[in-house]
């Protein structure tokens, strides 16, 4: 079955960094195309990056562009969100999607950024 684990949130200070990672399985990943989504408290999920399934064409927020980088590795299954300069604004819970035949969710990682 279609999974999708994300990890490497945390704590981090105003204008520091995180790299978010997607590990995908029970589909062929080099098939589609992966996004990463946030949700704030109180606010509802934005869509944060858009890759690709080669990983040629990406889309980003106007929120998020210029800091973050969505890139992939389909010979590991993965999807990575490089979050540099972060905002307090950017503390969410971040969740990997994937479209295939209906949505796929994974079960979120959780990004303070906060002093």
């Amino acid at each position: 079955q279609v999974q999708l684990v994300e990890s490497g949130g945390g704590l981090v200070q105003p204008g520091g960094s995180l790299r978010l990672s997607c590990l995908a399985s029970g589909f062929t990943f080099s098939s589609y195309a992966m996004r990463w989504y946030r949700q704030a408290p109180g606010k509802e999920r934005e869509l944060v990056a858009y890759i690709s399934n080669a990983g040629y064409n990406t889309k980003y927020a106007d929120s998020v562009k210029g800091r973050f980088t969505i890139s992939r590795d389909n010979t590991k299954n993965t999807v990575y969100l490089q979050m540099n300069s972060l905002k307090p604004e950017d503390t969410a819970v971040y969740y990997c999607y994937a479209l295939i035949g209906r949505d796929y969710w994974g079960q979120g990682t959780q990004v303070t950024v906060s002093s």
